[in-house]
């Protein structure tokens, strides 16, 4: 008995000093932060106003680290994500507001079911935006050594846009990431890619209007074409060099035409109406799932996936994407 007393004692003592020093190495970075902030332009006010009242989120650290994407694999990740759920109550969306969201669509060259899949997906139509502090989600993240230079940058670029107005610092509450709104905009997408659509002098990314225009025009500036497929889910010959193979978001390598791709496509024929463009090869679980096939699953991915990896790094996220877009396209 004495010695599992002291083993909870000692397990008590060593968390809670763990916490008693990340506190204290928190409030460390926060006066480090605070001076890196008003060199970038950020004013007093605004730094007391918002860093002094962050605290540090140990929860913050867990959901970095333990990310669907990480661990998930393809079946699984796309069809929790694009099940009649999300197509019922996508469509329930649209219907209720068909003529802006057509019209935004119409007028950022953007297909309205890639918007309506990314809503979805990103917060499953407004339904869940979020609940936690971005101030100090991004300060964790910022204090954290995994992503630090990242996170630093979108806090400071937050508490700009807070300074300049662009948006309202009060009950800012969104992801552990520190993303914002509908589709889940990170401070520095909201920099360069948010619009005041409505014409009211704000920018709101939890309103129809506002948000979706956002989203259509990142989407254009990024590249997305209507007409250009996404993906195609394939069947790789035994043959095909390992090599050609990407498993990583990170960068996209060995594109080549399809008409090269080709010879290493079981049934490849359906292909034949992109035979000019370049595509690459893609095998999402081999380096995350145990004991995955190297081989499977397997997709060809066009310049439109690409994109999508731009708006969130992971190649899941990128398939479950233009997975439920299609869905949408038969649905309404």
């Amino acid at each position: 008995m004495k010695k599992i007393n002291v083993y909870i004692f000692f397990l008590f003592f060593v968390i809670n000093f763990n916490v008693y020093a990340n506190d204290i190495e928190f409030n460390d970075w926060k006066k480090k932060f605070k001076i890196l902030a008003l060199e970038n332009g950020v004013s007093l006010k605004t730094i007391e106003n918002t860093i002094n009242n962050s605290i540090f989120l140990k929860d913050v650290i867990k959901y970095d680290r333990y990310q669907p994407e990480f661990y998930e694999d393809t079946k699984t990740y796309i069809s929790k994500r694009t099940g009649n759920k999300k197509i019922i109550s996508g469509s329930k969306l649209y219907n209720a507001n068909s003529k802006i969201i057509d019209d935004i669509s119409n007028e950022f060259s953007v297909d309205r079911n890639l918007l309506l899949s990314l809503m979805g997906i990103e917060t499953n139509f407004g339904n869940y935006l979020g609940k936690m502090d971005i101030i100090s989600s991004l300060a964790t993240l910022s204090f954290d050594k995994r992503r630090s230079e990242f996170f630093t940058s979108e806090l400071i670029t937050l508490l700009i846009l807070f300074d300049k107005g662009v948006i309202n610092q009060n009950n800012y509450l969104g992801s552990w990431a520190g993303a914002y709104g509908n589709f889940q905009f990170m401070p520095s997408t909201i920099k360069n890619y948010a619009i005041d659509y409505d014409n009211d002098k704000s920018i709101n990314l939890k309103n129809i209007k506002d948000s979706f225009a956002s989203a259509a025009n990142y989407l254009n500036q990024l590249g997305w074409d209507n007409n250009s497929p996404c993906f195609y889910k394939v069947e790789l010959i035994k043959e095909t060099p390992h090599n050609y193979l990407n498993t990583s978001a990170k960068n996209i390598k060995h594109k080549k035409d399809i008409s090269y791709l080709k010879k290493y496509i079981k049934n490849s024929e359906f292909l034949n109406k992109h035979y000019n463009l370049k595509a690459a090869i893609v095998t999402p679980d081999f380096d995350i799932i145990p004991d995955a096939k190297i081989l499977q699953p397997a997709y060809i991915v066009f310049d439109n996936y690409e994109l999508i990896l731009k708006w969130n790094r992971s190649l899941r996220f990128a398939l479950a994407v233009c997975t439920l877009k299609n869905k949408f396209k038969n649905a309404i």
